[in-house]
């Protein structure tokens, strides 16, 4: 081989790989909390004011210095491995500048990725003011070790207050623009921060740290973090939640609005479909989401009447549904500890055949625990990655708010969506991959990771899941709330559908409760697009699986597709589909 265009190559390699190193130390410094989350302790003692002018400037600047460094990039000097991850950077930078020049504009929050709209900063879900109590309870991404740790936790409480402060600011920016939240999701809000103006200190989740501290810890420094933490939350949350309390409750709730959708902001359509392509990595229109949403709803209708005759139920779906919801013999549980330990037979009951269907597991742990009760009533169950170096184990968080009404008939897909084989294999793997940029271990882009977790509930029959019909049901009704999202998500913002009315289409067409639906509804409507990516994601690593079906025949190995899905962390569908696409070509040759 000729040893300059090695050198070249090698040159290129080692360049883009700096290129990779410098992004990751952006995205450390951007998403302090995203930081933390994956073991990196050097911004422990902050979280970015990511709603602020400043910072979105910052942003906008360096999105646009890093595209113009990959512009200049040959990719033709590069491995494949090396192109692929610069693909996913440069659709990264551009999507993301692409929002924060937006007039609504929108940002990455530190929870989850999740986009937030800087003059809509609060809401009831995917809200910095309940991301931040969640960490505060001691037992999420922020340690409570030591007493740096602690120390440190003061200091993010800094720069917290301050993130308030500039959200008051922004909201009544928002008020003057009209560009405001919803009157309903507000309301909620208001619920939400009285907890914690009223608690006494001692048993205020803020506190709750202080009730950890090991036994190392000498006497006087006991002391003093306990005095801090006190002063903290009497001088200074407390007070600052009043503010807040009082700024949403008197000035900001009359100004709200009674409308539900994007649609009714100032350039509402225009960011619902930059929204649709952040969450879809798709050029969707509106339009075409909101008729396969009909089209996937119809269908499952008509594998869930399959399983309503093999049950033997007479009467049609609508009643089966409310069957469903309001069984006792699906209702057994009277202590919470009991909906987490099912959770636990489950996973004990699909372990046998995992190695049949996967050949790639993480190295990190995983346990299952109740949503912390501040934010249970409003929460979905979740999932949050453990650390790189496996201190932390992988979590499933379900939220238990009334267990003699909890409803387990479709337990078996949601373990299979947030846990093994959905969120915690993909992700856990994802940020174990070695061969991965560090940039690409966090968890990155939704239509994949939620795609996946979609997907993984699908593979229940494989695990040896859902042998009980109603179990199956549950799947299929899981999936239907994927698919009604397609539907209502679309129908809020971008053809006038009220709240109400994408209620009770929801009711209509699935077995949740009709609490339960009303809290997802105004999920949607408060994280417009993001309910879009599940299905979408799904629906095309279901075709690329039977696309390599279909080309490869015998030559079929679903552990290696899996694999293949797996391997690259999360990528846009486009990216993802033509790495299978490749993949086939190689497999069908005998590669």
């Amino acid at each position: 081989m000729d040893p300059e265009p090695q050198a070249e190559t090698t040159t290129a390699s080692q360049s883009v790989d700096s290129l990779f190193e410098a992004f990751h130390a952006f995205q450390l410094r951007i998403n302090p909390i995203e930081a933390s989350k994956g073991g990196y302790d050097q911004y422990n003692d902050r979280i970015a004011n990511f709603i602020s002018d400043e910072y979105q400037a910052d942003l906008i600047e360096n999105y646009a210095r890093f595209l113009a460094i990959i512009d200049e990039i040959d990719m033709d000097a590069l491995s494949a491995a090396q192109q692929m991850s610069l693909k996913v950077m440069k659709w990264d930078c551009e999507i993301k500048k692409e929002g924060l020049e937006n007039e609504i504009a929108t940002v990455a929050s530190p929870i989850y990725n999740l986009p937030n709209f800087k003059l809509m900063p609060i809401a009831q879900i995917t809200s910095l003011q309940l991301y931040v109590s969640q960490l505060a309870g001691g037992h999420s991404v922020h340690p409570f070790n030591t007493v740096e740790d602690y120390q440190d936790w003061l200091q993010r409480m800094d720069d917290y207050l301050q993130w308030i402060d500039t959200a008051i600011e922004n909201m009544k920016e928002g008020m003057d623009k009209g560009i405001v939240q919803p009157k309903a999701l507000m309301e909620r809000v208001l619920t939400q921060l009285e907890p914690f103006i009223g608690t006494p200190t001692e048993e205020h989740i803020f506190y709750q740290p202080i009730l950890l501290l090991n036994e190392e810890v000498s006497d006087t420094d006991r002391f003093l973090l306990t005095e801090a933490y006190q002063k903290m939350i009497e001088d200074e949350l407390k007070p600052k939640y009043r503010e807040l309390q009082s700024f949403i409750q008197d000035t900001y709730l009359p100004a709200c609005r009674t409308t539900t959708g994007l649609l009714d902001l100032p350039n509402g359509k225009e960011t619902y479909d930059y929204l649709i392509r952040l969450h879809t990595s798709t050029n969707m229109t509106a339009d075409e989401i909101f008729e396969l949403g009909k089209k996937e709803v119809a269908r499952i209708r008509g594998e869930m009447e399959k399983v309503m005759a093999e049950i033997g139920f007479e009467g049609d779906l609508r009643a089966f549904l409310e069957h469903v919801r309001s069984n006792s013999e699906q209702m057994p549980f009277n202590k919470p500890e009991e909906v987490i330990a099912n959770f636990n037979a489950i996973h004990d009951k699909m372990k046998p055949q995992l190695d049949q269907v996967f050949d790639v597991e993480p190295k990190a742990g995983f346990v299952v625990r109740r949503t912390e009760a501040f934010r249970e009533a409003s929460a979905s169950a979740e999932y949050v990655p453990g650390t790189k170096d496996g201190s932390r184990p992988g979590t499933f968080y379900v939220p238990i708010p009334d267990v003699e009404n909890y409803n387990k008939f479709s337990d078996e897909a949601l373990f299979l969506h947030e846990a093994i084989p959905g969120h915690h294999f993909q992700l856990s793997l994802q940020q174990e991959n070695q061969d991965l940029p560090a940039f690409l271990h966090p968890e990155g882009i939704g239509v994949f990771v939620e795609g996946w977790a979609l997907y993984a509930e699908s593979l229940g029959k494989e695990l040896g899941l859902y042998d009980d019909p109603y179990q199956y049901f549950g799947m299929l009704s899981a999936e239907m709330h994927r698919a009604i999202r397609l539907v209502v998500d679309a129908g809020m913002h971008a053809k006038g559908w009220t709240r109400e009315e994408a209620i009770q289409y929801s009711l209509e067409n699935e077995a949740e409760s009709e609490a339960g639906i009303t809290s997802e509804i105004e999920r949607y409507m408060a994280t417009p697009g993001q309910a879009l990516s599940y299905k979408i994601g799904q629906l095309k690593i279901r075709e690329l699986r039977d696309r390599a079906e279909t080309a490869l025949g015998e030559k079929f190995d679903v552990k290696a597709f899996h694999r293949q899905v797996l391997g690259t962390g999360s990528l846009p569908l486009e990216l993802l589909e033509e790495k299978i696409v490749g993949w086939i070509e190689v497999v069908s040759k005998g590669g």
